[in-house]
């Protein structure tokens, strides 16, 4: 995968993506991107009645069916859900995975959130976007990439962090006209309304997040949005491409 136009969304957990970033990967798509999601989990934990490699089988099929909704490719890392670790082997396969798809733009997941394991895979990215082009860190086979990607933090999950402060995006993107294929995602996911209304208590997660995107809407007078924030640090690009490329 080497086009000059390719977005790679890594999130820690199979229907993250779709979640919160399933509308501009769409929008992204529609403008000839090619478009990569990936998790660092097969999402083992997600099930109170089947094992973690029964699951595990199912969740990355789901997974990939989401993906190939807006005919992208569907990335899988293994690690464990609640074990998503900041280590060199980690860091080692998200590094790789960056120089295999060598994308122009990264999103992922809120570097304050709810729950670890989204916090952890969103430094996991950071560190990657840089990593991945200094040669001396090796990734046999692969080459480095050229530049550090456009790196942007989707919305924690119901906006909120751990403490339940809320958290504001400052670029929000108009989904209404996705909305329908964001749903379409989403409901590739099937095994997880059972595990939601099991453990959350929560019956419909396509109606949750429809809700949270009314909410980012009305911030900008439209129907649904996603919210995003732009990494930019030092060494990473300062231009806001993905404000560009939708035409915001």
């Amino acid at each position: 995968m080497k086009n000059k136009n390719t977005v790679l969304c890594l999130m820690a957990h199979p229907d993250d993506a779709e979640i919160l970033s399933g509308g501009v990967l769409a929008l992204l798509a529609k403008r000839g991107w090619q478009v990569a999601i990936a998790t660092m989990t097969p999402g083992q934990a997600g099930s109170t009645q089947l094992d973690a490699d029964a699951i595990s089988g199912i969740r990355r099929k789901e997974a990939a069916a989401a993906a190939a909704v807006i005919g992208g490719s569907y990335h899988c890392l293994e690690s464990e859900d609640v074990f998503i670790l900041y280590d060199k082997p980690t860091l080692l396969k998200v590094i790789a995975l960056f120089r295999t798809i060598r994308p122009t733009l990264v999103i992922t997941a809120s570097p304050d959130d709810y729950m670890l394991d989204h916090e952890i895979t969103s430094h996991l990215a950071q560190t990657a976007c840089m990593a991945a082009t200094i040669p001396n860190i090796e990734t046999p086979g692969l080459s480095v990439l050229p530049q550090v990607p456009y790196l942007y933090y989707a919305d924690a999950v119901k906006g909120k962090d751990r403490f339940g402060r809320e958290i504001l995006a400052d670029l929000l993107v108009d989904i209404t006209t996705v909305m329908n294929t964001k749903e379409a995602m989403l409901c590739c996911h099937r095994s997880q309304r059972d595990w939601l209304r099991s453990i959350s208590k929560v019956d419909e997660f396509v109606l949750l997040m429809k809700s949270f995107s009314e909410r980012n809407g009305k911030r900008i007078g439209k129907q649904y949005a996603e919210g995003y924030r732009q990494h930019l640090g030092f060494s990473y690009p300062q231009d806001n491409l993905l404000k560009t490329e939708l035409g915001l």
